[in-house]
Formats: C-alpha cells, sequence, structure tokens
C-alpha cells in the first residue's frame, strides 16, 4: 500500500530515526517531487538524485544516505524511475539497493553509472533480479564489476524475463564475461538494447565478436547493440554481417572506436543492399577512409531505403568520400541523420553539405556541421548533435531535444517529472 507522497517529510523523520544526517541534495529534489506529486499519474514519476547536476548544490548521495532513501521509498508506488548516477556508492550501497529490488514492484528505471560498485555489489544486484519482476532498464555503466561482476550479470540473463535494456559500458569486463552474455543472449527474448563498450580485451583473434555474431544468428529480440571499442577488425565485421543477412530485428549497431577499414566496410554495404532492419549504424572513429564511405554510399543511393542515421565521423574521410555520401542523401530520402565532422573538408565537400541543409533535405539538428561564409569561401563548424549526444550526461532542465538521434538506452521515458 502506498504511503501519503509527502517523501521530503518521510525522509526527515527517517534520517531522525536512523541517526543519520540529512543530505540537503536529496531533501530538496524530494521536496520538489512532492509539489509535483499527482494522484492521477499512471506512470510515475523519475527521481533524478544525479550527483552531477549543475544548477543545485550537490552533495554526492553515499551508502548511508542510501541506506534511508530506500527505506522512505519502500511503501511508495508512485515513483518508478530512480537516477543515481555520479555519486558515492560502493558495494555497501548495492546491497541496501538490492534489498529494496528483492521487494520492489514499482521501479521500472535504474540508473547507477559511475559510482564505485565492484564485483561484490554486482553480485548483489544481479542476484536481486533474480527476484525482480518489474524493473526494464539498468544502468551499471563505468562501475568497475570486472569480469567476475559481468558474469553474474551473464546467469541473470539467464533467469530474468523481464529487463529489456541493460548497459554494461565501461565496467572492465573481459573475454569470459562477455562469452557468457553472448551466450545467454542466445536463448533470451526480453532484452532490446545492451550496451558492451570498452571491455578489457587481450587477444587479438576477436573470439568474443564472433560469439556475439553467433548469438545474432539466434536472438530475434535484440533491437541495439553497442560494440565500441571493441578492438574489432575486419574480420570481426565480416563475421557479423553474416550473422545479421539472417536477424530481422537489430536496428541499431554501434561500432564505433574500432579498427575497420574500407575493406571491412565493404562486408557493411554489402549488407546493406539486402538488409530491411537496420536503421543507426555508428562507425565514428574508425578508418574508412574514402573507398569505404564510396561502397556505403553506393548501397545508400542505389539499394537500401531502411538506414535513418550513419555516423562515419573521424574516420579519415576526405572530399571525395563526403561528396558520394552527400550525392547518396539526394537519391535516398530516408537517411536523414548523418555525423561527418573529424573529416577532411575541402571547399566542394563543404559546398554539397550546405547546399543539402539550404534546400532542407538535411535538418540542422540532424548532423554534426554547421556552414558558414568567409570572404566568399563556405565552411563548416562543428555542432555537438551527434548519435551519443547524452549518452554520458543528461540536461538537468527541459526536455532532450532530436530523441531520434540518440541512443534509446540514454533515453528512458518513464514520466515528464
Amino acid at each position: 500500500m502506498s504511503v501519503h507522497p509527502d517523501l521530503h517529510q518521510h525522509y526527515v523523520q527517517a534520517c531522525k530515526n536512523s541517526g543519520q544526517p540529512e543530505n540537503p541534495f536529496i531533501a530538496h529534489l524530494l521536496q520538489e517531487a512532492d509539489k509535483y506529486y499527482n494522484t492521477e499519474w499512471t506512470k510515475g514519476i523519475m527521481l533524478n538524485i544525479a550527483g552531477n547536476n549543475r544548477l543545485l548544490p550537490v552533495q554526492q548521495v553515499t551508502d548511508d544516505d542510501l541506506k534511508v532513501l530506500v527505506s522512505v521509498l519502500h511503501n511508495v508506488d508512485f515513483v518508478s524511475g530512480l537516477d543515481l548516477r555520479y555519486n558515492a556508492l560502493t558495494d555497501a550501497g548495492a546491497k541496501h539497493m538490492a534489498a529494496f529490488l528483492q521487494v520492489n514492484s514499482t521501479l521500472r528505471s535504474l540508473n547507477l553509472m559511475f559510482n564505485d560498485i565492484g564485483t561484490s555489489g554486482a553480485e548483489l544486484i544481479a542476484k536481486a533480479l533474480h527476484r525482480n519482476e518489474t524493473l526494464v532498464y539498468l544502468r551499471m555503466t563505468g562501475n568497475k564489476i570486472g569480469n567476475e561482476g559481468g558474469m553474474f550479470f551473464a546467469s541473470l540473463l539467464q533467469i530474468n524475463s523481464t529487463l529489456e535494456k541493460l548497459d554494461l559500458g565501461d565496467c572492465d569486463m573481459g573475454t569470459q564475461c562477455l562469452t557468457a552474455i553472448a551466450t545467454a543472449l542466445a536463448q533470451n527474448r526480453s532484452v532490446k538494447a545492451i550496451n558492451l563498450n570498452r571491455p578489457l580485451l587481450y587477444s587479438q583473434e576477436e573470439e568474443t565478436t564472433v560469439h556475439i555474431a553467433l548469438m545474432l544468428k539466434n536472438n530475434s529480440s535484440l533491437v541495439e547493440l553497442h560494440l565500441c571499442k571493441h578492438e574489432m577488425k575486419n574480420f570481426g565485421v565480416e563475421r557479423l554481417c553474416e550473422a545479421l543477412y539472417e536477424n530481422s530485428s537489430l536496428r541499431y549497431l554501434d561500432l564505433s572506436c574500432n579498427k575497420i577499414t574500407c575493406d571491412g566496410v565493404k562486408f557493411l554495404a554489402e549488407l546493406l543492399k539486402r538488409n530491411q532492419s537496420l536503421e543507426i549504424l555508428d562507425l565514428n572513429a574508425n578508418r574508412i577512409e574514402d573507398d569505404g564511405a564510396i561502397y556505403l554510399s553506393e548501397a545508400l543511393a542505389l539499394y537500401n531505403r531502411t538506414l535513418q542515421a550513419l555516423s562515419v565521423a573521424s574516420n579519415y574521410i576526405s572530399g571525395k568520400g563526403l561528396a558520394a555520401l552527400s550525392d547518396a542523401m539526394k537519391t535516398n530520402t530516408e537517411l536523414s541523420y548523418i555525423y561527418i565532422w573529424g573529416n577532411k573538408f575541402d571547399e566542394a565537400t563543404c559546398m554539397a553539405f550546405s547546399e543539402l541543409i539550404q534546400i532542407g533535405r538535411l535538418k540542422p539538428n540532424c548532423t554534426d556541421v554547421e556552414p558558414y561564409e568567409v570572404d566568399g569561401h563556405i565552411h563548416l563548424a562543428e555542432l555537438s548533435h551527434g548519435l551519443k549526444k547524452h549518452y554520458y550526461w543528461m540536461p538537468s532542465y527541459g526536455e532532450v531535444m532530436n530523441r531520434d538521434a540518440n541512443a534509446s538506452l540514454t533515453i528512458v521515458a518513464v514520466s515528464e517529472h
């Protein structure tokens, strides 16, 4: 049964009962939540207690603070999201959160990114989710849970049938747990999006990519897959493309910050000629050069009408390849987002993309460049738009603009407040 929605009063009383001093940041945010409470809300509210808030005086949430907070939320049924990113939570805090998750039946979104949770904390949270049937989105980004901690989440994926989005990026996972996660996902039918960015891999054989490719042949539910910083080379890309010929569910593929060259992009271009499901392709910070850009351009201009967003930023592409991409956009009307900053612009490139923007083919908020003129010559300036614009940070106020060009792992519509 839900308590009266005076969260702040309950928090003050809980602090007195436990002898724990009030955290003024938590107290202020709970007061704000009380102001916005509406008994007719059906989707619940998101409590944003992020430690990197730039608009308020922040006192980071500690393990003891969290213990009091979850005791307040224990009988509350209108809080469906909890954002605790960039705080000072450790394994002790993870223990309090795990206990809360075992009994809570309303929380749908939990963001713990960039705290100090380690292997034992990961074990507690993962095991708590063996029984939890409510949480659909969990973000552990940047907590150094290691290979052993990742294995607990691999086991979780074999048991839990509720979790839809799981972010394990920057968690120092290794070959063993990536292989185990891929094996679990081959059978899991609930996870729609997973982030496995920046594992610690010491082999050049690309075994993990091979296992992920095998998973994609069997998985028909995964929509979004992030494989940034996997030391992936052309061999790995070829294995993924072979698998994606048999996969019709994946819509977002992130291969940024790898070692893919034009030869690897040739496999992707061939895939795009036949694939009817892929909508977002992130090749940021590889080395595809002009030849790779031309391979993509030919596929997009003549065959593919499904891809909506493409990032080839920082790929050593010069005017020839960039011109081919701009020409492809003239014939392919489905491709709406393109990101090209960090390549080698010549005047023809600047003119071509300026023209696309001027005629309305490319909307200003759908690319990362903006034309300007100096002494009769067109140049391109950088904009902050991109597929991962809000991956590590979110605006502290207002709505996130341009949702289409941001990873769904970043944005979860839990509530308006």
